[in-house]
């Protein structure tokens, strides 16, 4: 007989060393009395195989996501970077070149009322301070973004493995399709609401806040990226992968970046009626009144037009918030409207107003009291 078979008081001896091993003869008795309940309960046996299944499910979800994060040949915006840096010195060096025709032809056609005195850029122009911000707004924002994903990533697995009814396969057409379409319709509610709640626009104000249009504006990217976190919960509650999801959020925000121009006027009807454009992009940016909170949509524009939120560019905008901000400083453009915020609270009387202020509107202000009315007609 070879070396490894078994004779036969083996298996017996084997069992009879175990008894001096006050560890294996635990494990085994725990095992015999698992054996023996499951038994007598097999329902007991299939709950805990199907749990350990789901920790299995979730573990992968999350070891696949992370990778996915890790890794950054998986995101569209790391093979994108090289274009937005060719683009960008392409459209600035542009600028250099024009500065002076276009500064002075524009003085004299931009529209501009008796109400709003501020100088108008050239078309396409940069601010050298200006576009440093932005730029650097963008590369903090990378970072930023990257542990907003980081903690999403938990909760999109979460809802993925344990609530969502089924799980939409990762290489089928279809859920790409679902996936930028989704997500382009989640955009435009967060983007609406980032808008017209004051503590979401405390947030967004910040990519709005220069009053240049061009691609480094693009980069002038926010730090808090908890709204649209919050915001895209239904695509993995819908069985989207969660690295998928972060996939479709990074493919808008590559198309937004091309949208940022001057340079680029109307595009064929059929384009401009599907597709967020520069031309409806730059109303979206304009301060003017009836510019102002218009034209939401990332990618696809057919969102604004079917909720009421579309306005086409008649005229060339008036960039920027409609109050100046007046400073390049890339901490104050982030926090300064949660300061104004915390200003107001302070100063609100009752919970009405401190509420209002918080997750009204920008430029929400309570009811003036009547009691207060003369006072206030003699200032």
């Amino acid at each position: 007989m070879g070396e490894n078979a078994h004779r036969p008081g083996d298996r017996a001896n084997q069992g009879a060393s175990h008894l001096g091993d006050p560890d294996l003869t635990a494990s085994h008795a725990s095992d015999r009395t698992w054996d023996r309940d499951a038994r007598r309960n097999p329902a007991d046996w299939a709950t805990h195989t199907a749990s350990g299944a789901i920790v299995e499910r979730m573990w992968e979800t999350l070891s696949d996501s992370w990778a996915s994060l890790l890794d950054p040949l998986r995101d569209p915006v790391t093979f994108a970077i090289p274009a937005f840096v060719v683009f960008l010195l392409i459209e600035w060096g542009v600028a250099i070149a024009r500065a002076r025709s276009e500064a002075t032809a524009n003085i004299g056609a931009s529209g501009m009322g008796p109400s709003d005195m501020r100088a108008h850029p050239p078309v396409g122009g940069y601010d050298a301070a200006d576009a440093r911000a932005s730029i650097g707004m963008g590369l903090v924002s990378i970072a930023t973004l990257a542990a907003w994903k980081a903690l999403a990533l938990i909760g999109y697995a979460a809802v993925y493995v344990y609530i969502a009814p089924w799980h939409l396969p990762p290489g089928a057409w279809y859920t790409w399709l679902l996936l930028i379409v989704g997500v382009d319709l989640l955009y435009y509610a967060y983007h609406r609401m980032a808008h017209r709640v004051r503590l979401m626009w405390a947030t967004h104000q910040a990519h709005h806040s220069s009053e240049h249009y061009n691609l480094a504006t693009a980069l002038r990217q926010k730090w808090n990226n908890s709204g649209e976190i919050l915001m895209f919960l239904p695509l993995p509650l819908l069985g989207m992968p969660p690295a998928l999801v972060f996939v479709g959020f990074s493919v808008s925000l590559v198309y937004q970046f091309f949208i940022h121009t001057e340079r680029v006027q109307k595009l064929p009807r059929p384009i401009e009626f599907l597709f967020n454009t520069p031309s409806h992009h730059r109303v979206h940016h304009g301060r003017d009144q009836d510019f102002l909170d218009r034209n939401y949509g990332g990618i696809l524009i057919i969102w604004d037009r079917m909720f009421g939120t579309f306005t086409p560019e008649t005229r060339r905008p008036l960039y920027g918030l409609t109050q100046p901000v007046d400073t390049n400083n890339l901490w104050r453009l982030q926090v300064r409207e949660y300061q104004a915020i915390a200003r107001d609270w302070r100063g609100a009387k009752g919970w009405r107003a401190k509420l209002g202020h918080t997750f009204g509107p920008p430029g929400w202000a309570p009811e003036p009291d009547p009691a207060a009315e003369p006072s206030r007609s003699r200032s």
